[in-house]
């Protein structure tokens, strides 16, 4: 097993590099306009997995507990991202888009109150999984497109809206399996 320091060290390395992908579009292109701001973002929020990975997923023997809370990292920074960024239902001013933090409050309260045990991190996972379909119908519901900008279109927010779903449920399938090794 890696020591401490290692670890850090290539947390910090592969932090790095990614931060390099932006600054090098940045200089690139004219389209691609990064400021301090948001490196400084993607630097806490990275470095947040990160740290959240190490103090939590690490403690596990289990291989499959560590790939699913991983998963589940993944999901919710692109989930994240991808929000904020260029916005899931219209752009990423729209007040519908605030609706997708209720996944992540459903992923926050159901990880401390499992205390991260893999069997409620399954639960918390799928039912993640189904706020984040729900989110666009309710979304439907309150700002039909004839009083907002669905861009990209209904169908495709709901075919976004399923891809984190299925990793979300992916996860969660993967902590169910962590939760038979589990001993308590």
């Amino acid at each position: 097993m890696l020591s401490t320091k290692r670890r850090l060290i290539r947390w910090g390395m592969a932090i790095g590099i990614l931060l390099l992908i932006p600054l090098l579009a940045t200089i690139i292109s004219s389209e691609f306009n990064w400021d301090l701001t948001d490196f400084i973002v993607l630097g806490v929020v990275l470095s947040g997995i990160g740290l959240t990975y190490e103090l939590i997923a690490q403690k596990s023997g289990s291989l499959q507990y560590r790939g699913a809370f991983a998963l589940g990292l993944l999901g919710a920074f692109l989930l994240f991202w991808v929000n904020g960024a260029v916005g899931i239902i219209g752009h990423e001013g729209q007040d519908a888009n605030l609706l997708f933090g209720l996944v992540f409050g459903v992923g926050i309260a159901g990880a401390l109150i499992s205390g991260f045990k893999a069997r409620g991190m399954s639960r918390t996972l799928y039912l993640a999984a189904t706020v984040q379909i729900l989110v666009p119908m309710i979304a439907l519901l309150i700002w039909p497109p004839s009083a907002i900008s669905w861009s990209p279109r209904v169908f495709a927010v709901f075919l976004i809206s399923g891809f984190f779903a299925f990793i979300f449920a992916l996860s969660g399938m993967l902590f169910s399996r962590a939760s038979k090794e589990e001993t308590l």
